[in-house]
């Protein structure tokens, strides 16, 4: 016999893909649509040229052409965002795999930590002045991943 205040295992699973098709369609999903029309606009115009022009000599450290700068600013701001900029430029030819692989522990390593300082640090009453550390210890974590993944992978 079940036992009517505990809930069937069907409901919950209907529950949970509810809540997760709200998430794709609300959050995620825009976020890396986003993330397209951006990198298409900056082909169009050139400026993702300009933009690998300026930071090819630090991506060039991690293996990584200068437009790979244009995922680790688009995951910084979210990480929906950065794969979708990743897959964009994967998708254009500008990104190999082993590139991707490179980028992906830095997109999670420091990935929508502008959302984040709002949303979280700056409700739970974190002292401004220690935003800037800890948004500079994790982008300092991805370039240090970047790195060892550039070795492992090269």
């Amino acid at each position: 016999m079940s036992n009517p205040s505990k809930p069937m295992i069907t409901d919950v699973f209907v529950a949970g893909a509810r809540k997760g098709w709200g998430i794709a369609t609300s959050s995620t999903l825009p976020n890396v649509l986003m993330a397209f029309v951006i990198i298409k606009a900056l082909e169009i115009t050139g400026a993702l040229k300009g933009l690998g022009m300026i930071f090819a000599p630090l991506m060039n450290l991690f293996g990584l052409p200068g437009e790979a700068a244009a995922v680790l600013i688009g995951g910084w701001m979210s990480m929906g965002g950065g794969i979708g900029v990743a897959i964009s430029l994967y998708a254009n030819g500008t990104l190999s795999g082993e590139h991707l692989a490179i980028l992906a522990p830095a997109i999670y390593l420091m990935g929508s930590q502008i959302q984040y300082a709002g949303r979280i640090l700056g409700v739970i009453g974190t002292k401004a002045s220690k935003i800037p550390v800890m948004i500079a210890i994790s982008v300092l974590n991805a370039f240090i991943a970047m790195f060892l993944m550039n070795i492992f992978i090269g």
